[in-house]
C-alpha cells in the first residue's frame, strides 16, 4: 500500500475520508496476512523452502478470497462504522487494495529472503511509479482534458465526484503492475499444502497477529479518532484531520527508513541466529540505524521551514498548521524504529506472547492519551501520545530483552547521540526566536549545524567507518 502523492493538492477538510480508508487499510493488512511474512523467514531455517512456501501461499490466497468476500459482504456496515456515507465507494477501493496487497506478501518475502534486490527493487518502484503516474493523471490531466473535449472517449474515465478518491484508484493500478512483475514467483507456487507444518506455523505467528494490530493502533490511532474526540464542528474537525494527517506524512520520512530497513534486516537477523557472534552484529547493526534514525530528525527539523515555504507557496498556508509538532512525532518513529530492532529478540527466542503484551499495553497508552489530550491540545496531544507509546514500548523491549536474549547494545553512546540532535534542533529553534525571521538565515544555520553533526559522528565513529570503501574518501577530505 502506498499512497502517492502528498494530500496537499486538495483542502484538507476534502481529504478527511480519505485518511480515514487509509487509516483501515493497516488493521485490515495484519489480520489478512496474520504474520506469514516472519513466519517464512522463521521457518525457511529449518523447513523445506518450497514446501513451505507452497503451503504458506495456499493459506494465505484462501484466506484472502475468505477476508475480502466477508469485507464485500459487510461493505455497508463498515460504512456507517467509519462515517464514510459521502464516500462510500471508498471501501470498494479499499478491499481491493488490501486483497491484491496481501496476495504480494509471499513473493516479496521469498526475494527478500533469497536475497534478490533487483527483482524486489523492481517490483517495489514499477508499483510505486505506477501508483504516481496514475494519480497525477486522474488528478492533474484528465479534468482538463475532459472540460475541453467532453465528447471523446476517455471522458468516460472519468468522474469529479470521485475527486481524491483517485489516490485508490492509483493505488489498486500499481498494486496490480506489482502483481503482474511478481508473476513468475507466483508461478513457481506448486499445489502441495502441509497441515502439520501449517499448524506450526499459526502457533508461531498466532501471537503476531496480536503484534501487529497493537503496532497499527499505535500508530494510526490519533488519526482513526481524531475528528471524533477533537469536539469541533465537523467542517473543522476534518480539516484538523487532514492538516494532521499530513504533518504526520512528513515524520513518516524516518517510518520510510524504518521500512526499508525492516525489508533487509528481518531475514538478515534470522540468517545470523545460529552464528555465535549474532549478537554482536544485532548491536552493530542497531547502532548505525540510530545514527542514521539521527540524521533524518535533523534533516526534517533543521529544515522545517522548507517544508513550510512548499505549503505556503505551492499549495495553502492551512497545511502549514501544526508543524511545530512534526519533531516530535520524528523523534517518537526513531523509538518506534529501535523498538523493532529490539523485537528480534522474541523472534528468535519464540517468545512472540511477550511482544503481543507489549504492543496491547502500547495500544492501551495509546487510546487514552489521544482520547484524553486530542480535545485539549489538538494535534499537539496526538502527536505527545505517539510519542510516549512509542517511549514507552523501545523501553519495555529492552528490559525484558536483556533478560531472554541479552545484546550487547551501545545504549550509552546511543542515548548520547539523541540527546546530541535534540540539544542541537533546541539551538537552531532557539536561535530562530532571536533572528529576523528569514528562510534563509534558517536554511543557512540548519547547514551549518547538519555539517558539524556530520563532522562529529565521522570523528566518533572513526574506527569502524574506515572500513567502508567511502570512508577512504572522507578522510581525505
Amino acid at each position: 500500500m502506498n499512497m502517492a502523492l502528498p494530500f496537499f493538492v486538495a483542502l484538507p477538510e476534502d481529504t478527511a475520508d480519505l485518511v480515514q480508508v487509509y487509516t483501515l487499510i493497516p488493521f485490515l493488512n495484519i489480520l489478512f496476512s496474520y504474520g506469514m511474512e516472519t513466519a517464512y523467514f522463521r521457518f525457511s531455517q529449518q523447513e523445506d523452502k518450497q514446501k513451505l512456501y507452497n503451503t504458506l501461499s495456499i493459506s494465505l490466497l484462501t484466506s484472502t478470497l475468505l477476508f475480502s468476500g466477508l469485507l464485500w459482504i459487510f461493505k455497508s456496515s463498515i460504512v456507517s462504522a467509519t462515517d464514510l456515507d459521502r464516500h462510500s465507494n471508498y471501501i470498494q477501493w479499499m478491499i481491493a487494495i488490501i486483497a491484491i496487497d496481501n496476495l504480494n506478501t509471499l513473493p516479496f518475502a521469498r526475494l527478500r529472503q533469497e536475497n534478490r534486490p533487483r527483482k524486489y527493487a523492481l517490483a517495489r518502484i514499477s508499483g510505486i511509479m505506477v501508483n504516481v503516474l496514475m494519480v497525477f493523471f486522474f488528478l492533474a490531466i484528465l479534468p482538463g482534458l475532459t472540460a475541453h473535449n467532453p465528447d471523446r472517449w476517455y471522458t468516460s474515465f472519468y468522474d469529479p465526484a470521485m475527486g481524491v478518491g483517485y489516490y485508490l484508484v492509483g493505488n489498486v493500478l500499481g498494486s496490480l503492475f506489482t502483481l503482474f512483475i511478481l508473476g513468475s514467483e507466483f508461478r513457481k507456487i506448486r499445489f502441495e499444502f502441509d497441515f502439520s507444518l501449517w499448524k506450526k506455523v499459526m502457533t508461531y505467528s498466532a501471537p503476531l497477529i496480536l503484534v501487529g494490530l497493537g503496532g497499527m493502533v499505535n500508530d494510526v490511532m490519533s488519526r482513526l479518532i481524531y475528528r471524533h474526540v477533537v469536539n469541533l464542528p465537523q467542517q473543522q474537525a476534518d480539516h484538523e484531520l487532514g492538516v494532521f494527517a499530513n504533518i504526520f506524512r512528513l515524520a513518516l520520512l524516518i517510518t520510510i527508513l524504518i521500512q526499508a530497513f525492516r525489508m533487509a534486516a528481518e531475514p538478515f537477523f534470522f540468517n545470523q541466529s545460529k552464528k555465535e557472534d549474532a549478537p554482536k552484529t544485532y548491536a552493530r547493526v542497531m547502532k548505525f540505524f540510530v545514527i542514521a534514525c539521527c540524521f533524518l530528525f535533523l534533516g526534517i527539523g533543521l529544515f522545517l521551514d522548507i517544508f513550510r515555504w512548499i505549503f505556503s507557496t505551492f499549495a495553502s498556508a492551512q497545511w502549514t498548521e501544526g508543524l511545530e509538532v512534526v519533531p516530535l512525532l520524528a523523534l517518537g518513529n526513531i523509538f518506534l524504529g529501535i523498538y523493532y530492532n529490539l523485537s528480534i529478540w522474541y523472534k528468535l527466542t519464540n517468545k512472540n506472547h511477550i511482544g503481543a503484551y507489549i504492543t496491547v499495553i502500547g495500544a492501551i497508552i495509546t487510546f487514552l492519551l489521544n482520547y484524553w489530550l486530542i480535545p485539549v491540545w489538538h494535534y499537539a496531544g496526538a502527536a505527545f501520545a505517539t510519542f510516549s507509546c512509542y517511549l514507552f514500548m523501545m523501553i519495555a523491549s529492552y528490559r525484558i530483552g536483556k533478560k531472554y536474549y541479552p545484546v550487547p547494545y551501545a545504549t550509552k553512546k546511543l542515548s548520547a547521540y539523541i540527546i546530541l540532535v535534540l540539544l542541537i534542533y533546541g539551538f537552531h529553534r532557539g536561535l530562530m526566536f532571536f533572528l529576523p525571521d528569514q528562510i534563509w538565515i534558517s536554511l543557512l544555520i540548519g547547514a551549518l549545524l547538519f555539517l558539524l553533526f556530520t563532522r562529529f559522528v565521522i570523528r566518533i565513529e572513526k574506527r569502524e567507518l574506515i572500513q567502508f570503501s567511502f570512508s577512504k574518501w572522507l578522510y581525505k577530505h
